[in-house]
């Protein structure tokens, strides 16, 4: 089934905050919600391939838990999650999506733990790409099994996209939320950098990696980051007024774009503005370079943090990722002047919003392409790099009838404008 046939497995197509809402209040259990779920993961995972691990033992016992004493389990009580496979859970392991001898973590990752405590609870580990670069996993689209779902967080996009889970954890080094978001059919946000911490992550650039979520809806994901940044408010959708001015930034990279896809980015565009004030935005020529300047960053902090599994498994490591490796070590002449150029790009964003309060970009260059690849991150990179929040926002469907997204991005820790304009536009592209 799609994610948009009506189902008769309980909760599942239920939001998290009514999920967590009905818990709390006796109507529904834990225990019940758990169960829907992993029948739903039972279901589809035989061609949808999500799940790098599942634990349905340990989700039931920590469900069972919640119904002891429902009222009190938190604002995110009974709500099921997945975990992309580079960040800890306790018991369970950490593969990195690699073929080398896995760890089992002994203690949650700092963002897993804050949504335990709220709660929530962790179905298991979804598949990612290797150390969360390029080579693809066994996961397929949730709309077609012969395209790609994304990466590098792969199987957190398809196992929200398909339905069978209501959030999952992602992370984000160049496009690692948002490009599988779009091509999956659901939001993400990629949150201001630093804003989620990172202890119990495998990084692979400390000036980069960025944890996030991905859900059914931006409340979902703005409650859902809120918990694991330790600021529910902060990430509280904002309320735009009725006509919001949002700026619509093909950015330097629009001509990259397939031109179906540009001609419905297009189309959409302007039927967003039945709805908002959308104009015309120009990124300057000063924020040129922004997409070389996050990969220079990228490959050398990569070749700087993989060294030591390098040296250790390099036998068992992909060509593929030996080779982006290698390539990395010829980055380093550009590795300063790539930072000096972010600071340079930083320094223009007040003027890029101007007398707008949010951006609408393109997120990616066409429908999901076939899966031996994840697809190209390009219209991601120069966001990750400046570190503003970008929110992934489904409602466009390509050639094929596969999802297309869009990004909306605010300023530097604006989070609840660019998860308050991504509900804004999503609704209006639904209407």
């Amino acid at each position: 089934m799609s994610i948009s046939d009506p189902s008769d497995a309980g909760t599942i197509g239920w939001s998290a905050t009514a999920i967590a809402a009905a818990v709390r209040a006796g109507e529904i259990t834990a225990t019940e919600v758990v169960t829907d779920h992993l029948q739903a993961v039972s279901d589809r995972e035989g061609e949808l391939l999500a799940w790098a691990y599942l634990d349905p033992d340990a989700a039931l016992r920590a469900a069972s838990l919640v119904d002891a004493e429902p009222a009190a389990a938190g604002p995110l009580a009974g709500v099921p999650f997945g975990v992309k496979d580079i960040v800890d859970v306790a018991g369970m392991p950490t593969t990195n999506g690699a073929d080398i001898p896995a760890d089992t973590a002994v203690a949650d990752a700092a963002a897993v733990a804050r949504l335990r405590a709220a709660g929530a609870i962790p179905l298991g580990k979804t598949v990612t790409t290797e150390f969360a670069l390029f080579r693809p996993g066994p996961t397929t689209n949730p709309h077609d099994p012969t395209r790609t779902p994304g990466g590098s967080s792969s199987g957190s996009a398809a196992a929200v996209g398909a339905g069978t889970v209501p959030l999952a954890i992602g992370t984000q080094t160049a496009g690692s939320i948002v490009r599988p978001a779009s091509f999956c059919g659901t939001v993400g946000l990629k949150p201001t950098l630093g804003a989620v911490p990172r202890d119990g992550v495998t990084l692979c650039s400390s000036t980069l990696d960025t944890v996030g979520l991905l859900g059914r809806t931006a409340e979902d994901v703005g409650f859902g980051v809120g918990v694991m940044a330790g600021d529910v408010a902060a990430f509280r959708p904002a309320e735009l007024g009725d006509r919001p001015r949002v700026g619509f930034c093909r950015t330097h990279e629009w001509g990259e774009i397939d031109p179906s896809t540009r001609a419905i980015i297009e189309a959409g565009v302007e039927r967003l503005a039945d709805h908002l004030d959308v104009v015309e935005v120009v990124m300057p020529a000063a924020m040129q370079g922004l997409v070389a300047a996050q990969k220079a960053v990228m490959d050398v902090e990569v070749v700087d943090h993989l060294a030591a599994v390098r040296a250790r498994h390099g036998a068992m490591l992909s060509s593929q990722l030996l080779r982006l490796l290698d390539a990395g070590e010829g980055w380093r002449w550009a590795y300063e002047a790539a930072l000096a150029h972010a600071r340079l790009g930083v320094d223009h964003l007040t003027n890029l919003f101007g007398d707008v309060d949010v951006l609408i970009a393109p997120a990616v260059l066409g429908e999901a392409p076939p899966i031996e690849t994840t697809g190209d991150p390009l219209l991601c990179r120069q966001w990750t790099l400046l570190g503003t929040p970008t929110a992934a926002v489904p409602g466009l469907v390509g050639p094929s009838g596969l999802p297309l997204g869009l990004q909306t991005v605010a300023p530097i820790g604006r989070d609840d404008l660019a998860l308050g304009a991504a509900a804004r536009v999503a609704a209006a592209l639904a209407d």
